[in-house]
């Protein structure tokens, strides 16, 4: 029966993500460097990258950076010609592996490489890559990706760079596909010995180069997306602190902002350690323990690069002052952006087009935060201050394989969080719930998963097929409409009630009643009937905080 089931979910799946390529393709037509960037081709899967060692000269006052990347890799099938990946605007010097220089073609922003004699199965390998070029700047950062070249108050040089959707391979080269992280790397860095550069992991040594630059060596020690990978050039004052986890472990917690802010940011940055202590409440210890976590500022808002969080809100409460009920005090990029180390850098999705899986977790994050650290009716009150957010206009899950990064709005942010919020309150039992999200994440941490992998999860710890409703929610664009007539008779109220959903055999159980007296129910698309006791039409309601639904009421009609 399981293997039916699983079965199902997989024909299911299969022909929604179908119709939402057709439903993306109509609006975006797909060129060949989407496919070269978005799918795992035979030169890309043929290989496993296990280690990058990076090395790039970045200096103020001139926007063309130079370096070096060897890629080491386990080879998975045999090959004698690979792609790694590299912007067309940037410039490759030369490549070399076995002692050789290899040849290569380029074509929009993938290099193909070609061996003299191939990479046997199961053998180890590597390749180095000379570059330079001026990378593609950031007009919006950090939505619209790139290098960031800006000054300080003081006419320092601040330098940043964040990559997500637009890819890491804006800037340095390596095989730029979520699915395939390596397991450690180095970063070093020279630039102005005036200067600090912040990164990921800890920082090994810093190195004197000549009279003006020094050298930041930086070593990732767990696997890491590649547009998790960033560096931070700026006039920095360092600070440290520890938090204390639950089982009486340190965690060492290092801040890097720019110097007229550093007792801002020691009282902005107090926030840390209550989150840390939420979030290992609700999935467990800090993710990255040996790598340490950090709090980078940025000349840009944030970004969720591993172990090392940009910052940029400027030491405000919510976002940039706003989008947080008036009476929290707490700081959005804090929260969300430290919530990704969980989910978006612990677990990973495969794909560009399942992104819900980074970030409707962490938005739902947020409202997990807000209820450990002042209640569930707080929480609920936060999830209303987003719903106005919820779109409703493309499907959550994109198209696969394909270089995608416009999903059209914020649902699989904001809409996502609801989902999970719905999710919750359809099963109705907390203690459940709460123990999924948890032992999913314990099962899955530092790995990769497809959205099938907590379909079926859900579906195992609950007993029950819900593949229907994450069918709905993920892969449609329009949510659950509930209908339903009411009359008034001397006994009581009587209800008629169904679905209308996109999926044929819908049949989420959602809450409805009077204030302070709600009773779950079991719709489905077809017409039911119920009668509650000592009830009134007008005091009837759908628990529509709970439930990411539209509901239509059609009585009197």
């Amino acid at each position: 029966m399981q293997k039916l089931t699983y079965c199902i979910i997989f024909l299911i799946l299969t022909t929604s993500l179908f119709a939402q390529r057709d439903f993306y393709q109509n609006n975006r037509k797909f060129t060949e460097a989407d496919t070269l960037r978005g799918m795992m081709r035979a030169e890309r899967s043929c290989y496993d990258v296990t280690f990058y060692d990076l090395s790039v000269a970045v200096l103020p006052g001139d926007k063309n950076i130079a370096g070096e990347v060897t890629i080491e890799f386990d080879a998975i099938e045999t090959f004698e010609r690979m792609q790694i990946d590299l912007f067309e605007n940037m410039q490759i010097n030369q490549i070399e592996s076995k002692g050789r220089t290899n040849e290569y073609e380029r074509l929009h922003n993938a290099v193909f490489i070609t061996f003299d004699s191939p990479f046997k199965k199961g053998t180890k390998g590597s390749i180095s890559i000379s570059y330079e070029g001026e990378p593609i700047a950031a007009k919006n950062p950090p939505w619209d990706g790139g290098f960031v070249w800006r000054k300080d108050d003081n006419g320092k040089p601040w330098i940043g760079v964040a990559c997500e959707g637009m890819g890491a391979s804006a800037w340095w080269p390596n095989k730029d596909h979520l699915s395939d992280e390596p397991d450690s790397m180095s970063i070093s860095v020279i630039t102005d010995d005036q200067l600090v550069c912040a990164s990921n992991g800890n920082l090994r040594s810093v190195e004197q180069a000549d009279d003006d630059l020094k050298v930041w060596n930086w070593f990732v020690s767990y696997p890491i997306n590649n547009y998790n990978v960033s560096i931070t050039i700026g006039d920095f004052a360092h600070f440290s602190d520890v938090w204390v986890a639950s089982d009486g472990d340190s965690l060492a917690l290092d801040y890097y902002v720019l110097k007229d802010n550093l007792a801002k940011a020691k009282k902005q940055f107090a926030q840390v350690g209550p989150m840390l202590t939420c979030y290992e409440k609700y999935f467990g210890k800090y993710p990255f323990w040996e790598d340490g976590f950090s709090m980078i500022e940025t000349p840009y808002l944030g970004m969720e690069h591993q172990s090392g969080i940009a910052y940029g809100n400027q030491y405000k409460r919510g976002y940039m002052g706003g989008m947080i009920p008036k009476d929290m005090d707490w700081d959005y990029i804090i929260i969300h952006e430290a919530g990704h180390e969980w989910w978006g850098n612990a677990i990973s999705c495969n794909d560009l087009g399942e992104m819900w899986i980074h970030e409707s977790f962490t938005t739902y994050m947020e409202a997990l935060y807000v209820e450990c650290r002042y209640g569930y009716d707080d929480a609920i009150r936060y999830l209303a201050s987003q719903f106005p957010n919820i779109k409703n206009v493309t499907p959550m899950v994109g198209p696969l394989n394909v270089n995608f990064e416009d999903f059209g709005s914020s649902d699989h942010y904001y809409k996502g969080a609801w989902m999970l919020h719905t999710l919750r309150h359809a099963i109705d039992d907390d203690e459940l719930f709460f123990d999924i999200l948890k032992s999913f994440y314990e099962k899955h941490a530092i790995g990769h998963i497809h959205s099938e992998d907590f379909i079926n999860y859900v579906n195992e710890k609950t007993g029950k097929d819900w593949s229907a409703f994450f069918e709905q929610y993920l892969f449609h664009a329009r949510i659950p409409i509930f209908e339903y007539k009411l009359k008034d008779t001397r006994k009581g109220l009587k209800m008629e009630y169904r679905w209308k959903a996109g999926v044929n055999d819908f049949d989420m159980p959602i809450k409805v009643g009077t204030e302070g007296n709600m009773t779950i129910i079991y719709p489905t698309t077809e017409w039911k009937t119920m009668k509650f006791k000592k009830m009134k039409s007008e005091d009837f309601r759908v628990a529509k905080e709970l439930f990411l639904v539209r509901s239509a009421n059609y009585t009197g009609m």
